[in-house]
């Protein structure tokens, strides 16, 4: 039976529709999908979270987010007269110890006290110096430093804030040369080697930059039967920092 011209016209209509998306499922993969090349995170040098390592009261706070810091600067104080105080008494209860072992050894030479009693003056001489350093110990945890030259990723607490030790207090980044981290197939294995050449293409700054590898893990997933590796930047490049992505192309032997 013939289509009536209504009929026909709605299968043209449907037919221009349709065309367009069928083009679309059938267009060629991306770049991204070539099997040449892999996603890759950049990661700095060196990384850490500095934690509290007492509770106390956070009182001067003197980094913020994005700061740069030289190694060892002070990022933030504790309120630690308690810390303080402890200190002083462990300092003056060492100075008592001292002076009773003194005043048992002469004893001991008019044959007042016996060498027992030498022994437990020193032994309680030695307990209070380990008071000491102990109370020492504690009151250098007041301080924050920073344990190498970096910038502030994140400041996890607030000034005048009351934490309990192991509270995390600032992410710190180093400087330098960045980190490439990315996993490949296990596959290429073979042709694998410290110090190959890559080239890493960054999306966020739409730039190529050379690196080599400089570690292979000695282990594969075989999950996802892939291979992780590092590679470290040529130079330093300002307008990269960690966090950023891209993808790597490795040469390939005719190059």
């Amino acid at each position: 039976m013939p289509y009536s011209p209504e009929r026909r016209l709605l299968a043209v209509i449907l037919s221009l529709v349709l065309t367009p998306a069928l083009a679309e499922d059938t267009a060629p993969a991306h770049d991204a999908d070539d099997p040449g090349t892999i996603r890759v995170l950049l990661v700095a040098g060196l990384e850490t979270t500095l934690s509290s390592q007492m509770s106390g009261t956070l009182g001067e706070f003197k980094a913020s987010l994005g700061q740069t810091v030289a190694k060892d600067a002070v990022l933030a104080r504790f309120d630690c007269a308690e810390a303080q105080a402890r200190s002083r008494v462990a300092a003056a209860e060492l100075t008592m110890a001292r002076q009773n072992l003194d005043a048992k050894r002469n004893l001991r030479k008019l044959d007042a006290v016996g060498d027992l009693e030498v022994a437990m003056a020193n032994t309680e001489l030695q307990k209070a110096d380990g008071a000491r350093a102990l109370a020492q110990a504690q009151s250098g945890y007041c301080v924050v430093q920073a344990p190498f030259a970096g910038r502030v990723a994140k400041v996890h607490a607030k000034p005048f804030q009351t934490v309990a030790a192991g509270t995390p207090l600032f992410d710190l980044v180093s400087d330098g040369a960045l980190k490439v981290r990315l996993n490949v197939p296990s596959n290429l294995l073979p042709r694998l080697k410290d110090n190959q050449a890559l080239e890493v293409d960054i999306l966020e700054t739409g730039k190529a930059y050379p690196a080599h590898v400089s570690a292979i893990n000695a282990r594969v997933d075989a999950v996802a039967q892939t291979v992780e590796l590092e590679a470290r930047l040529d130079a330093a490049h300002p307008e990269l920092i960690a966090g950023m992505s891209g993808t790597a192309r490795f040469p390939r032997a005719h190059d």
